[in-house]
């Protein structure tokens, strides 16, 4: 899973020695990204019912292998042609694999303590994945080749396979008569993937351009199909009871707003480094690394532990208000910034992603069934997906726009980019906040939140509650002690 998500933010860095190498036009380069994203988010939510249906072990070492070939071929691509579609075949692994990931965790790992542990892994490499992209990105090309960002899957991705092969267990799945929807999957599919489109090619059209429109209503009209098609089919693909739990729909549509803000901070903090400090990719990708740094020890060392205290929500509101905190100082980047004062409080403010994400996966997974695990996975990277393609699409315009009427007034270079990135950062932090708004009025606590449970000093003092307790198993016993 690092290693797709990985895939996902390596090249921004080294796209300027694609094009000089492959003869990319500037147009041609961004398809280098774009092919990625497009394959990736159309394919999630139809490859996770697929790996509830037809094993989801089975669909992550298929994803895990077309992924590991697809990247050799693009190391070796010659020509714009061939490594776009190199590109597109690696969505289309990442897809398979990432679609059933959470839904394999949450199956195996069924303890509370177990599962929040696991998750807190999972969201690590998805909130630091994105931040190392970037470093090692910018190291390779320099110390190396821009090839190198993809020769470094093939160890990782056969090592993957080696050892999911006896680690996973077998799963037979539903088997595909229990949702084989074939006209749901292409009405979700061709939807999603000419919406993505639309998305990431409104900076080149504009926001009310006939393309834009034209294709954003088609993609619109066939999801609504789908929607109509899942709610009359016998055996639909995506069963829409998934929808009815307000945790797995909340934190859904709180991802889409928090993944689509912080791409501002992904990628644009990256180009003002860039282009108006001046870094070099190496240098880029290291003043990056306090936020992967800090939001891997959160991820890691202590959300688990806060969520099983406070409860997924208040841990999910608390990491909201340090991203507001992130996107609200950047509003106010000078063109002469000095990195220690200026960029490494918003570096160290990203700690925030690390205890919203885990807490939001848990959430986001919480009201789906064992057999509705994949199809919940699925979900779930989908909104991830449709969010970062938004965050793409509005911000980058906006901060465009806002450059290319600064430079108009005759403004300097470098305090035109930066006046564009403080637009795309404030329309950002308006995202969080609506985000925030959601996660505090539709998300509700759970029946057996940490807060709830009755403290020791409240239990209650009878006989029969002694006795009962001088009963129970020595490890039961020791669970509930370290859970009081």
């Amino acid at each position: 899973m690092l290693m797709t998500i990985l895939d996902g933010s390596i090249v921004t860095v080294a796209m300027p020695a694609i094009q000089s190498d492959l003869g990319f036009t500037p147009v041609g380069l961004s398809w280098v990204v774009n092919a990625y994203l497009i394959a990736f988010g159309s394919l999630l939510l139809l490859a996770g019912r697929l790996g509830d249906l037809i094993g989801r072990k089975r669909m992550f070492l298929a994803g895990t292998g077309v992924f590991t070939a697809a990247s050799l071929l693009a190391g070796v691509a010659t020509s714009p042609g061939l490594l776009i579609a190199a590109r597109f075949l690696q969505g289309v692994g990442s897809a398979m694999a990432s679609a059933v990931s959470l839904g394999i965790l949450v199956t195996l790992f069924t303890a509370p303590r177990e599962r929040a542990k696991a998750i807190a892994v999972f969201s690590f490499t998805g909130a630091a994945g994105a931040s190392l992209g970037q470093v090692l990105g910018g190291v390779l090309t320099d110390a190396l080749t821009w090839n190198w960002i993809f020769f470094i899957n093939l160890p990782i991705g056969i090592a993957a396979l080696l050892v999911a092969l006896p680690a996973l267990p077998g799963d037979r799945g539903l088997g595909l008569k229990a949702g084989a929807d074939v006209a749901g999957a292409l009405l979700v599919t061709s939807g999603l993937m000419i919406g993505i489109y639309a998305a990431v090619k409104i900076e080149e059209y504009g926001a009310s351009s006939a393309h834009t429109l034209g294709l954003g209503g088609l993609a619109l009209a066939l999801l609504a199909g789908f929607v109509v098609r899942q709610a009359t089919a016998k055996n639909p693909l995506m069963p829409l009871r998934i929808l009815r739990s307000r945790s797995v729909s909340g934190a859904n549509l709180v991802q889409m707003l928090m993944v689509a803000a912080l791409f501002s901070f992904q990628i644009l903090v990256a180009l003002y480094l860039q282009k108006v400090l001046g870094y070099g990719a190496a240098r880029t990708g290291l003043a990056m690394l306090p936020a992967a740094a800090v939001i891997g020890a959160v991820s890691l060392g202590v959300s688990a532990r806060l969520n099983a205290r406070f409860g997924e929500r208040n841990v999910l509101l608390t990491g909201l208000v340090l991203l507001v905190g992130v996107l609200g100082l950047l509003t106010r980047v000078p063109v002469h910034a000095s990195y220690v004062t200026d960029l490494l409080p918003v570096m160290l403010l990203a700690a925030g992603f690390g205890l919203a994400l885990p807490a939001l996966t848990s959430l986001g997974m919480s009201g789906a069934k064992e057999e509705d695990a994949g199809l919940a996975s699925g979900l779930f990277n989908t909104t991830q997906q449709i969010g970062m393609a938004l965050g793409v699409a509005v911000l980058s315009t906006l901060a465009a726009s806002r450059t290319e009427s600064l430079t108009a007034a005759g403004r300097p270079a470098a305090e035109a980019l930066t006046g564009g990135y403080h637009l795309a950062f404030a329309v950002g932090t308006g995202l969080l906040l609506a985000a925030l708004t959601v996660a505090f009025t539709v998300l509700r606590r759970p029946d057996q939140a940490p807060e709830t449970r009755t403290r020791p000093d409240q239990a209650p003092n009878t006989r029969a509650h002694d006795d009962q307790a001088r009963q129970s198993a020595p490890a039961e016993r020791q669970n509930q002690l370290t859970t009081l």
